[in-house]
């Protein structure tokens, strides 16, 4: 994770953020009414910006105190600066990604917030190479059978996607903006969803929840 830079204080993440336009100022402030006590949250944002050379996508992601999970939302998918795309309706790739990592008896927890930071860049990195646009409802899987936390021992191994469950649709200066929320999934689940066996849907409804935790047993 050298590729990000957590800010500590908050006057440091505003001298990263001091030309922001509407596109980051509207997610923030969708975070804000969410969460409106955390106007410092924990945030990592790239040393070297994707459209400076840098080979990360996401410009930043932010992490917001849910209680009993971490609350992460991403700054890149979109417009964040200027509108650049011809396309008026919607902002950039007209998504942001958040994810809900339920707060766990962790070796090292700060380790384990990295590691979901860069599985969002990983999934960014799809879209932006391959223009591929994530929509609710859909499922992630890689064939990997390795989880996805930091020591690659969960038995969460892949997605689903929802429409995020606190994130309203965004219709900012530069375009509309969805947040599609990523849920862990098992194998077992992933390879029922690649079957047919079920739909995503009926597989969030057994799961039960949107957060994530690595210690889930198998619903399916």
């Amino acid at each position: 994770m050298g590729l990000f830079n957590k800010n500590k204080n908050k006057n440091d993440k505003q001298e990263e953020m001091k030309d922001i336009v509407p596109g980051w100022d509207a997610i923030t402030a969708e975070a804000e009414r969410i969460y409106p006590e955390q106007k410092n949250p924990k945030h990592y944002g790239a040393l070297i910006k994707w459209r400076f050379g840098g080979p990360d996508p996401l410009d930043g992601i932010s992490i917001y105190d849910g209680g009993d999970y971490w609350h992460f939302v991403t700054y890149g998918l979109s417009e964040l600066y200027e509108k650049e795309s011809e396309n008026k309706e919607w902002s950039g790739y007209g998504m942001e990604f958040t994810f809900k990592l339920k707060k766990d008896n962790y070796a090292d927890e700060e380790m384990e917030i990295k590691c979901i930071c860069g599985l969002l860049q990983q999934i960014a990195r799809i879209t932006f190479k391959n223009g591929e646009i994530f929509n609710p409802f859909e499922y992630l899987y890689t064939g990997q059978t390795e989880g996805i936390d930091s020591r690659r021992i969960s038995n969460i191994t892949g997605f689903i996607t929802i429409p995020d469950t606190n994130f309203k649709t965004l219709n900012t200066e530069n375009g509309r903006v969805d947040f599609v929320e990523f849920i862990g999934a098992t194998d077992a689940e992933l390879k029922a969803l690649k079957n047919k066996e079920l739909t995503v849907k009926e597989l969030y409804e057994k799961i039960g929840s949107d957060i994530t935790s690595y210690n889930r047993k198998s619903v399916i």
